[in-house]
């Protein structure tokens, strides 16, 4: 079961996206994956909520400040799921959130290493066909 008080601040952030406010939304995320209690979910409830800021899509060559920052902030709970876990999911996550910062060095080292590891654990994955997608794009 979800925690509660998770899925109350997801679905106030997502309000503020329907309702257009991408600025406040993405200062919304932001705030939740720096407070210390959104380290304190199971690592499944963390990486859904980093899914929701986190596209898989190239994001545009100018992303507004508030994308950025709120990928910023993902950085460390994505680093420390990493680092407990070492998932090729968690590798694709921390990458793209580098793009999305500005650094391509880093994301296609995180993009190459969770290809590695997802094709020595199944190379026929969606999950790999993705990160090959995102090693050919950095």
């Amino acid at each position: 079961m979800a925690n509660e008080a998770l899925v109350t601040a997801v679905k106030q952030i997502m309000a503020l996206g329907k309702a257009g406010k991408a600025d406040e939304a993405y200062a919304g995320y932001k705030a939740l994956f720096e407070s210390p209690e959104f380290r304190t979910y199971t690592p499944a409830e963390q990486r859904q909520a980093i899914k929701l800021v986190i596209n898989h899509k190239v994001p545009p060559h100018f992303p507004p400040a508030s994308m950025v920052e709120a990928h910023r902030a993902a950085l460390g709970p994505l680093s420390d799921l990493l680092a407990a876990h070492n998932d090729p999911v968690d590798y694709e996550l921390l990458g793209i959130a580098h793009v999305v910062v500005g650094n391509e060095a880093a994301a296609g080292n995180m993009f190459r290493t969770g290809l590695q590891l997802e094709r020595e654990r199944d190379p026929g994955s969606n999950l790999c066909g993705s990160l090959m997608k995102w090693v050919a794009a950095v």
